[in-house]
């Protein structure tokens, strides 16, 4: 075989050819004042007696170097020979062995010439080359494949180039001198030459042990960074959902696929006492542990602001100024809404978040509305607080934007996706989770974090009724409105069945309350009762917007002992300023089980 023909394949080679095969070409410029020696010329292929030069070699450019022969004095098999990568040359449709280059012996021992490559060269089976080697052969198309990795550890980037090996009738001496003209267009290959004209592949196998070890040290490194950060994330998201007495409640979080970092998403369910329920939904706009810890610390400070009740709008104003202390650089949006049983209602307030969903029980979607303010961290802006209706029967959802937000489509295609996703979604509130990700197309591979409050209002009938009730009495008239308030509580609480013990406290309970704002607040004045399964709420509200305080009275003192009495013999007690102006003073009692 002659390997000064496949020389002429690499790359590279294939100029300098063509510059040898015209004679008619002018000399470079570096040969134009080259003179050759007096005397005879030489025959083709001899050397300048005595010097060991060819002063043809001048004329055409190719003058020898000092200290090494010039390229057309070598042959393919001694450059393949020497170059660090893996080289075999196989032909015919069996890939027999035509060479293989000292790397290769070095790498996978030596291979004998004439054998075919699925039996003598199983490395091939391992970098799953032969049917690549098959398609090149066929197709007369270069193929690459990247890092394929081997038994012994070593990992390859091996490409396959289509190669013709020349025999009789190319009209080729055995170095592939000028003027040899080296027939390779398709009409040669497709005639029958027999052995000396098939058709062969060359496979050059580059080692990327390195390249390999260091990508996978990176992706493992990435993983870990990934796993911190998810870790992290869920144990900044509740634990375990506040369950209220009037609401049934589930969430889902799914952080995004592999080849996506993890974001700051998050949501939280917070009890407010005397029925009241917190629902919040938020999205850090950052990724990794920084938009993971700067989530938590959002978190926690809403669940400090809204011990405080305060209406929804003022707790985002304050949690936009310690968003913009935490890190100015991440912004984050936020939807807080409370619910409160007696008005059938959520009242909430969004800061650039995405609009609160309600489907009521005929199947019918409302979307909140304005107020929607921008995103937290912005500052200069003033909050305001919007109400939804959410009657018995109804369920809200709340969600980030890595539910309904896609690459190819507005989101607000993605929100009236879920509106429709939601319409048609029955069951608990966990399985309508479960019903909106699977209709959002959200998979494990999900580009985006994603997180899913569902809120469910149910409405009771039958015996689960008879364990919520509401009773309410107008205080009206001076001092004299105390002994109807109390006579008012006792017949409630007898007529719910409570054990006397508990009748007792309640009328106890009541009374301080009613006398504190008798004497503090100012009409009107309402005192309402409310029983659930699982506790008594007795509530007080006035149009004063003082909010009361425990405090510790002297012996002497013959009042200031109201509210430490209502904190002792009541589970909880609190207070909040109402919508309106005034105040509401209540406390609960845990129903016995």
């Amino acid at each position: 075989m002659n390997f000064t023909r496949w020389s002429a394949r690499l790359p590279g080679t294939q100029r300098r050819a063509a510059a040898r095969d015209d004679r008619s070409s002018v000399p470079p410029a570096r040969a134009e004042y080259a003179q050759p020696e007096a005397g005879p010329r030489p025959p083709d292929g001899d050397t300048h007696a005595g010097t060991g030069h060819d002063p043809r070699d001048d004329a055409r450019g190719t003058a020898p170097r000092p200290g090494g022969p010039a390229l057309e004095d070598l042959s393919a098999q001694d450059i393949l020979g020497q170059l660090p990568a893996l080289v075999a040359l196989v032909y015919g449709p069996d890939h027999r062995i035509a060479y293989v280059n000292d790397a290769y012996t070095a790498a996978f021992g030596p291979r004998p010439v004439g054998a075919a490559a699925a039996e003598a060269m199983p490395e091939l089976h391992e970098l799953s080359l032969l049917p690549l080697m098959d398609q090149v052969l066929r197709s007369g198309t270069p193929r690459t494949v990247k890092s394929r990795k081997v038994r012994s550890g070593n990992s390859y980037t091996v490409t396959c180039t289509p190669v013709h090996r020349g025999g009789e009738g190319d009209g080729e001496d055995g170095r592939g001198g000028p003027g040899k003209q080296h027939r390779t267009d398709k009409r040669a290959r497709g005639r029958g030459r027999g052995k000396g004209g098939e058709d062969g592949v060359l496979v050059y196998a580059a080692d990327v042990t390195d390249h390999a070890e260091a990508a996978e040290r990176l992706r493992t490194s990435e993983r870990r960074h990934r796993e911190t950060a998810v870790t992290l994330q869920r144990s900044l998201l509740p634990q375990e959902l506040e369950q209220p007495d009037d609401l049934r409640i589930a969430a889902t979080y799914q952080p995004g696929g592999t080849d996506a970092a993890v974001g700051g998403d998050w949501y939280d369910v917070i009890t407010l006492g005397a029925g009241r329920t917190a629902l919040v939904i938020g999205d850090v706009m950052g990724r990794g542990v920084r938009a993971a810890a700067v989530m938590g610390q959002l978190r926690t400070a809403v669940r400090a602001y809204a011990r405080l009740d305060l209406p929804p709008h003022e707790v985002l104003q304050l949690l936009d100024g310690l968003a913009a202390e935490i890190d100015a650089s991440q912004i984050a949006t936020c939807a807080y809404a409370v619910h409160d049983p007696n008005e059938g209602r959520l009242v909430y307030s969004s800061a650039g978040h995405l609009p609160i969903l309600v489907c009521h029980e005929d199947g019918t979607v409302h979307r909140a509305e304005d107020p929607t303010g921008p995103p937290l961290g912005t500052g200069g802006w003033i909050h305001t607080s919007g109400t939804i209706g959410l009657p018995p029967g109804s369920t809200a959802v709340l969600y980030t934007d890595g539910l309904v937000e896609r690459r190819s489509e507005d989101i607000d295609e993605g929100v009236a996706a879920l509106e429709r996703a939601l319409s048609g979604a029955k069951g608990s509130p966990q399985v309508v989770c479960d019903r909106l990700i699977r209709s959002l197309g959200v998979t494990a591979e999900h580009d985006d974090d994603v997180a899913v409050l569902v809120v469910q209002h149910p409405a009771r009938t039958g015996a689960d009724a008879e364990l919520f009730h509401n009773a309410s009495l107008d205080l009206l008239g001076g001092i004299e409105a105390a002994p109807r308030a109390r006579a008012f509580a006792t017949g409630v609480l007898t007529s719910w069945r409570f054990p006397v013990e508990l009748c007792d406290l309640g009328v106890l309970a009541a009374g301080e309350l009613v006398a504190n704002s008798l004497k503090h607040g100012t009409p009107p004045m309402r005192l309402g009762l409310r029983r659930t399964d699982r506790r008594l709420i007795i509530e007080v509200t006035d149009g004063d917007d003082h909010l009361p305080r425990r405090r510790r009275a002297d012996p002497a003192d013959e009042a200031g002992r109201g509210i430490s009495i209502v904190a002792t013999i009541a589970s909880s007690w609190g207070s909040r300023r109402t919508p309106g102006g005034g105040k509401a003073v209540w406390c609960e009692f845990a129903l016995p089980r």
